[in-house]
């Protein structure tokens, strides 16, 4: 809901600019977060919120791929150049279990065990597990050039611009609570180390400012309408301010979009 609120609030804030518009776009599209890739998740593992959701729970990177749709504002400059004011919304929320760690209930409440430790003698134990959400609205200013004009069969264009990117990012559920370490000791495994289960209720928001840069091809359906096909590319990382991730590196918020459009010439 809240994301919703966003983005119809970046559209009122491009909505003035329809007076004086050349063209309008509605896109949908695929994104691809840069924080899912292999190389960015073994780079920051230990360090990163990105890194350590991977590599203790039970998400995989097509989890965090998904859907955006958005919509721009272009007014021509002339005929081979135009400013654009456009606005997207992407999000995505997945449940993950831990990988490495069960829970069990003793008089003194919940704890998570390893899972090569578990004592033979408990029987009943369940999953750890919390979801982890991201959500992103990019508000951003471009300039976009066409080197073949706009009166062609097929219309190629590129650009770049900056944005500012209303984020957020939180963890719900429950986690082990490794501040706080236990010692249960078992006649065969000996001493393990477990932790209470603590709940999770962390969450994070603000905006980030970085560049982008495009490039695609309009193809003309009629004299006044076109369909899109464009990739982009973002830079933007959020910072954590407080709460329980207030430790971790700034929030990795670019990627890879890939969309389609449909546009209509004033």
């Amino acid at each position: 809901m809240k994301k919703t609120i966003v983005l119809a609030a970046g559209l009122a804030l491009l909505a003035p600019s329809l007076a004086f518009a050349d063209m309008f776009t509605l896109r949908f599209g695929y994104f691809m977060p840069r924080a899912v890739t292999g190389s960015y998740l073994r780079q920051h593992i230990d360090t990163s919120l990105w890194g350590i959701e991977f590599d203790q729970m039970t998400f995989a990177p097509k989890d965090f791929r998904g859907g955006i749709y958005g919509a721009s504002y272009e007014r021509f400059l002339g005929p081979n150049l135009s400013l654009v004011l456009g606005v997207e919304s992407f999000s995505r929320r997945r449940l993950g279990d831990y990988y490495d760690y069960d829970q069990t209930e003793f008089d003194e409440g919940w704890f998570a065990f390893p899972t090569d430790q578990e004592p033979d003698d408990i029987d009943d134990w369940y999953y750890l597990s919390h979801s982890f959400r991201v959500s992103s609205v990019p508000v951003t200013a471009s300039v976009k050039f066409t080197p073949l004009g706009r009166k062609t069969r097929l219309v190629p264009y590129v650009g770049g611009g900056v944005g500012a990117y209303f984020w957020s990012t939180g963890l719900y559920g429950e986690r082990p609570g490794f501040e706080d370490p236990w010692v249960y000791t078992d006649p065969v495994l000996g001493d393990i180390d477990v932790f209470p289960v603590v709940s999770v209720n962390s969450r994070e928001r603000g905006i980030a400012f970085g560049p982008h840069a495009f490039a695609g091809v309009q193809f003309p359906i009629g004299y006044r309408a076109t369909i899109d096909a464009e990739a982009r590319y973002h830079w933007a990382k959020g910072k954590f301010d407080d709460g329980f991730l207030v430790d971790f590196e700034p929030f990795e918020l670019g990627g890879l979009s890939l969309s389609i459009g449909f546009s209509f010439w004033f």
